[in-house]
């Protein structure tokens, strides 16, 4: 583990994160690329709600859809405590570690989802398949760029934590392709691609936005490559021999 990994460790494990992220709360938040500036393009007249898996609330995707109630959902207890803290009551916060046994019930919070995002890790490919049948109106999902183009996620696992997976991180979630793949499958086009590399974006089939083919959109994850000082082609190299799922 290296400086800044150890740095940032200690920092989760005392009080100082909490009082640190509260004062940046109440000064401002974003997401860390163009997530929300995509989605408040994306979302049109779709129903107003959004329910995302994974998230710090200073820094999340669905944070610009200021007239949508939400739910947002996390296993970390800190993180859900600082989000009631900061955050309107129309966005509820959860603590909850998700399994493909409880999602589904989080998954009918909102009669009709307008935003479904996903960005946990890990199982987001299998999370992604069990609420597809929901139909929400725009789905946002993480993508490990350092998989590139091939059609593979990783196994399911109950329990799933990246980082004790491989000391990397790198091995966690779903490729661009597998995701897409899926996503078509339940009727739905990739329409964009965040700045960083980070989250792919999908409509439904028969909206008017263009398709988009993963192969052109796909992104090297730029915060990835610059915190490790290492490509996506070396990053594969690391976790390449590590259990995958071909979904093709």
């Amino acid at each position: 583990m290296n400086v800044r990994s150890r740095t940032h460790a200690f920092l989760r494990a005392t009080p100082l994160r909490y009082y640190f992220h509260l004062i940046k709360g109440r000064m401002a938040g974003a997401p860390q690329s163009d997530e929300s500036a995509i989605l408040s393009r994306l979302v049109g007249q779709c129903p107003r709600t959004f329910l995302e898996f994974g998230f710090h609330p200073t820094e999340y995707n669905c944070i610009g859809l200021k007239d949508f109630k939400g739910l947002l959902v996390d296993g970390d207890p800190q993180t859900v405590r600082l989000a009631r803290a900061l955050l309107p009551s129309r966005i509820e916060a959860r603590q909850s570690f998700i399994t493909l046994d409880n999602i589904k019930g989080l998954g009918a919070h909102f009669p009709k989802l307008g935003v479904l995002s996903i960005d946990v890790d890990g199982n987001d490919y299998w999370f992604l398949k069990e609420l597809l049948p929901v139909k929400p109106a725009v789905i946002s999902v993480e993508y490990n760029a350092s998989f590139g183009l091939k059609p593979v996620t990783v196994p399911y696992d109950g329990s799933f934590d990246r980082k004790q997976k491989h000391e990397s991180g790198w091995y966690h979630g779903a490729s661009i392709t597998a995701l897409t793949q899926l996503c078509k499958g339940h009727g739905y086009k990739l329409v964009a691609v965040s700045a960083a590399g980070g989250n792919v974006f999908f409509l439904p089939h028969g909206s008017e936005m263009p398709e988009l083919d993963p192969a052109q959109a796909y992104r090297e994850s730029t915060l990835r490559n610059r915190w490790s000082g290492t490509s996506a082609k070396e990053q594969w190299e690391q976790v390449k021999r590590l259990p995958l799922v071909d979904v093709t």
